[in-house]
């Protein structure tokens, strides 16, 4: 009886994660500028452990700023192209002034993760944000 209960608990134990990101939404929507406009700024709402990924094409060695306003639980991360969040290392993320920018090393699709941290994720907080990109 033991073995099998060793066993089933193993199981559950293994699965949870699973079961816990099956819950985080996790949405993707791509940045496009106007006609002319060298930035862009969108506006979301995210809440618990959801994270969005604003995606946004752009070149080696062109400049990226990206900014946050909103909801001080409302965080970022910068990745380069073919790194995926939470696999990979950010190029960057926003300071205390909730800002960042830096030359970029290689042309492709970049990805800005918006996310809370797990204090006000676990407590289920909404982060409503403005998020700016601009490339130059």
């Amino acid at each position: 009886m033991m073995p099998l209960r060793s066993v089933l608990l193993t199981t559950l134990l293994a699965a949870t994660p699973m079961l816990a990101d099956a819950a985080d939404k996790v949405t993707t929507t791509p940045v496009h500028f106007s006609k002319g406009a060298s930035s862009a700024t969108l506006r979301g709402t995210l809440s618990g452990y959801d994270t969005v990924r604003y995606t946004i094409a752009a070149r080696a060695g062109q400049t990226m700023a990206v900014t946050i306003d909103g909801s001080p639980n409302a965080n970022f991360n910068v990745f380069a192209p073919g790194v995926v969040p939470g696999q990979g290392e950010a190029l960057g993320s926003n300071d205390e002034k909730r800002r960042w920018s830096g030359t970029l090393p290689t042309t492709g699709t970049y990805v800005v993760q918006v996310y809370q941290m797990r204090a006000q994720a676990r407590r289920g907080e909404k982060a409503p944000h403005s998020l700016t990109v601009a490339i130059r």
